[in-house]
């Protein structure tokens, strides 16, 4: 399937799947009258692979060490995408951010690591599934940059466009989405 035959395959899915109308308070705490919610289009077959072969056609040449992004919606994404990477022969490791590390065990805020594996000086993109203000992702950015990690882009599926893009670019963080809320509006 072509590229623009996959978006469109995947925008229909999307529609079908995770869009809907009604009043709502999103993470953001603010009210909408649509909203997204992505998990049962990650959690479909061929929504996941539609949405993991798009964003790596997207990112595969720029270089990126990693990808995730905060749990819960960065988790299915970075995991689809890392395994579409080792099969396309350009793997791009995944890991994702805790909201808040475990009390117990390793009390990790980065899962996905080995022991001796670090973020140190590796050039990440941060995944999200859908973005509003960018008040999660930033979550996710706070604890990458704490860990030495160089966050290059913060990629979405879908922004909603209500002020994402200028709280990256107050950050200096190139920001880019799959879709923009428009399409489906």
């Amino acid at each position: 399937m072509s590229k623009s035959a996959s978006r469109a395959r995947l925008l229909e899915i999307i529609r079908r799947r995770s869009f809907g109308r009604g009043d709502v308070t999103l993470a953001s705490g603010r009210k909408s009258d649509f909203y997204f919610n992505l998990k049962p289009t990650m959690m479909d077959p061929e929504g996941a692979t539609l949405l993991a072969e798009l964003t790596y056609e997207a990112l595969k040449d720029e270089g990126f060490d990693y990808i995730g992004g905060l749990e819960m919606g960065a988790v299915p994404l970075a995991g689809a995408i890392a395994q579409i990477s080792w099969i396309k022969g350009h793997p791009i490791a995944a890991f994702f951010v805790r909201k808040k590390p475990k009390e117990h065990g390793a009390r990790l805020a980065i899962e996905g690591l080995t022991r001796d594996e670090t973020l140190a000086g590796k050039r990440i993109v941060v995944v999200e599934d859908v973005t509003t203000t960018g008040g999660s992702a930033m979550k996710a950015v706070e604890t990458l940059r704490e860990a030495g990690a160089e966050v290059a882009l913060v990629f979405t599926m879908v922004d909603r466009e209500e002020g994402a893009a200028e709280t990256f670019a107050a950050a200096g963080l190139p920001f880019r989405a799959l879709y923009k809320a428009r399409e489906f509006l």
